[in-house]
């Protein structure tokens, strides 16, 4: 019986004596087993991109709101503080008022707080302090406000006016003092709609006193563990909506309720959904790219086959088995899997760093998807090859050797 040894040694002596075939063949593999690294890779680097997005828009929150007016006041704040595991509330209230700064005028959305919300929503300072409920006519910008959207750049202890309008078409303007400027969160998500680069906070009792009213548009809070928000959050819903005069048979069906409520947890599942889905689209593709490798090893493996036929008759005449035969075509195969597994493994790393780099994305390469996707390419040598190799070990060798 052949030792592998020599299976091995003629199997590369075949392969370097077609080299540009052999080439061009373990190209598809290549490719194959790059894409499927570079979407491993990239796949998780995605996830933890979103993870650490999501840390900066604040930790374990939950966010309940309405369109409706008069729906939400003090009693549902006070029923958001007693529900088990919130740590911190705000109440809060939006609407897209006319700032004047310096005699210069523009369409900004204000968003009207409580001090609890800086906390909450994970607000980050560049300079100054956020609200304090012993303060009224106080405002806190956001960074692209305080330094992009007017003609000059609005400091601490600068002075603007906010134009509010009633609902009755009255429009009410204050001045206010400004105390903070918020910093540029790092953070491409959006909390409840509100990006704080491009809002202007107030308290929120100064909002409703100067649009006459006593009503919130919504409550943002907070868990002390991620762990935890998905619980909570169910029974936050559950309290609100009895608070709300939500029948109990209607208690959980979202299309009834006049009010929306979702959470960190909520959206780390609809990334992940996106995610996966996105995962196995390309994937798909990797797979078609790695079939159509794997007929091309086929494809040179009958073209040996053909090419060998004398030889092949030489060698069972010499005493070659169709054991012997058979792992000899098979090695030859398993062997441009196995280069075009290492390359393509390698140019699958470097393409997913390139694109993480060029992204600024975390650096993950899971070392356990990565191998498996190298092995893919050793079994899809293995099973290309077995066909031809079967047909070179069944080959009569006398009609091997009459082959012209």
């Amino acid at each position: 019986m052949i030792k592998l040894k020599d299976s091995l040694m003629l199997a590369l002596g075949s392969i370097n004596s077609a080299k540009l075939r052999s080439a061009l063949t373990t190209l598809g593999i290549i490719i194959g087993v790059a894409a499927v690294v570079a979407n491993v890779s990239l796949g998780a680097s995605f996830n933890q991109y979103f993870t650490d997005e999501l840390g900066e828009i604040g930790d374990n929150f939950i966010i309940i709101f309405s369109d409706e007016r008069n729906l939400f006041g003090d009693s549902q704040l006070d029923v958001i503080k007693r529900t088990p595991g919130v740590v911190g509330v705000s109440p809060i209230k939006q609407q897209t008022a006319e700032v004047t700064f310096m005699s210069t005028s523009r369409q900004v959305n204000i968003q009207g707080t409580t001090q609890d919300y800086a906390d909450v929503a994970n607000i980050q300072l560049a300079s100054g302090n956020y609200l304090s409920d012993k303060n009224q006519f106080v405002a806190v910008v956001g960074d692209e406000i305080a330094n992009e959207r007017f003609d000059r750049r609005i400091n601490t202890r600068n002075s603007i006016d906010i134009s509010l309008r009633r609902t009755d078409g009255t429009v009410v303007t204050q001045t206010f003092r400004v105390v903070g400027v918020i910093d540029s969160p790092d953070s491409e998500f959006v909390q409840s709609g509100a990006e704080p680069d491009t809002r202007i906070f107030i308290p929120i009792s100064v909002m409703n006193q100067m649009l006459d009213e006593t009503d919130y548009g919504g409550f943002s809070a907070k868990t002390a563990t991620a762990e935890e928000v998905r619980t909570v959050s169910d029974e936050i819903d559950r309290n609100i909506a009895r608070s709300v005069g939500v029948s109990a048979r209607n208690i959980d069906d979202d299309d009834v309720k006049p009010y929306s409520i979702f959470n960190q947890a909520d959206i780390v599942e609809q990334l992940d959904e996106v995610s996966n889905a996105l995962t196995v689209l390309i994937t798909s593709v990797a797979l078609i790219a790695l079939l159509v490798g794997s007929i091309g090893i086929m494809n040179i493996m009958l073209v040996t086959v053909t090419e060998r036929t004398k030889e092949i008759g030489l060698m069972k005449s010499l005493g070659f088995t169709y054991t012997d035969l058979l792992s000899l075509f098979i090695v030859e195969a398993i062997i441009i899997g196995v280069i075009g597994g290492i390359f393509g493994t390698l140019l699958g790393l470097a393409g997913s760093f390139a694109v993480e780099l060029y992204l600024d994305l975390p650096h993950l390469f899971p070392v356990t998807l990565i191998v498996a996707g190298f092995m893919i390419s050793v079994v899809i040598g293995l099973i290309a090859g077995i066909y031809p190799a079967n047909k070179a070990a069944k080959m009569n060798p006398v009609d091997a050797l009459r082959q012209n």
